[in-house]
């Protein structure tokens, strides 16, 4: 390449840079000065073709059209399937050593699901029952009475509700709430591994790059309580097969469990009456004050 063009091209990548020069807010502005300077360098490090760079526009408009306002939310399975989501996770929590890990939200949460009593069954389909129980306790070990924990996981089918229309929208959802000693208890079935969709660009991507789909089995959690940091995380089945291959890179070592065999009642599992035999898990959620 002549210095002629090596000269036009660093002068495009200036014009740009100085066109954000008068922004007003100083975090915008260093946002946007960075995103030129690295897409611009993408740009010449892999000298993309003009059919290249418009194939990426269309991917991008089609992942915005597989978002269907309610479940399916493609750009954030695009981010997670790109590791975006958990750095970005990564670099908001970097002080928070003494508390629980967090991992990825993921792209089907959905808002205002049903309050459940302590040990509730969220379970409306098929599976094999499980009662995950624990705490809730800040970083100095003392329990966090009325946490919030709002819990969602797909059903035996690998499938959200809301995703599934065959599942009732409230279906393996709900929020819990941590007793008077920190403790809650939650009626489920034990989670699966599941592929996360293929049926839009991100799935084109992961085949055309030869990556599987598959997420570990997991049960997710966003805990709130005012005056502490919310804590948006999953609990991941220790046994499963996709722990090492994760394909949105979610899993840490410190949050997988055991779902234990159960053929003989505890007092909880006897007070709830849950029939006989059922796995349990038990994991304790340390929050850190804001």
């Amino acid at each position: 390449m002549s210095d002629h063009n090596t000269h036009i091209e660093a002068q495009i990548s200036r014009q740009v840079l100085s066109s954000f020069d008068k922004t007003p807010d100083a975090r915008l502005k260093q946002i946007m000065h960075s995103l030129v300077r690295h897409v611009h360098g993408f740009v010449r490090d892999v000298e993309l073709t003009e059919r290249e760079w418009l194939d990426g526009i269309r991917f991008l408009t089609e992942t915005g059209h597989k978002c269907d306002g309610l479940v399916r939310q493609e750009f954030i399975l695009l981010s997670d399937t790109l590791g975006v989501s958990m750095l970005v996770d990564a670099i908001n929590h970097r002080h928070s050593a003494d508390a629980t890990q967090t991992t990825v939200f993921g792209p089907f949460y959905i808002e205002g699901m049903p309050e459940r009593a302590f040990g509730e069954n969220m379970a409306f389909t098929p599976g094999e029952a499980a009662l995950v129980r624990g705490r809730v306790v800040d970083v100095h070990g003392n329990p966090l009475a009325d946490a919030v924990l709002d819990v969602w996981q797909t059903a035996e089918n690998g499938m959200y509700s809301g995703q599934d229309p065959a599942q009732p929208v409230g279906n393996l959802r709900g929020c819990y709430r941590s007793n008077g000693d920190g403790y809650f208890a939650i009626r489920t079935i034990v989670p699966v591994c599941y592929p996360i969709p293929t049926d839009g660009p991100v799935g084109r991507m992961l085949k055309a790059t030869n990556r599987h789909p598959w997420r570990p089995a997991h049960l997710h959690f966003m805990i709130e309580k005012p005056g502490y940091r919310p804590l948006v995380t999953h609990l991941f089945n220790r046994d499963d097969p996709y722990l090492e291959s994760d394909a949105v890179f979610g899993v840490k070592q410190s949050l997988q469990v055991i779902y234990e065999e159960r053929v003989t009642h505890d007092d909880l599992s006897s007070s709830l009456g849950i029939a006989l035999p059922f796995k349990r898990a038990s994991y304790e959620f340390v929050m850190e004050a804001e």
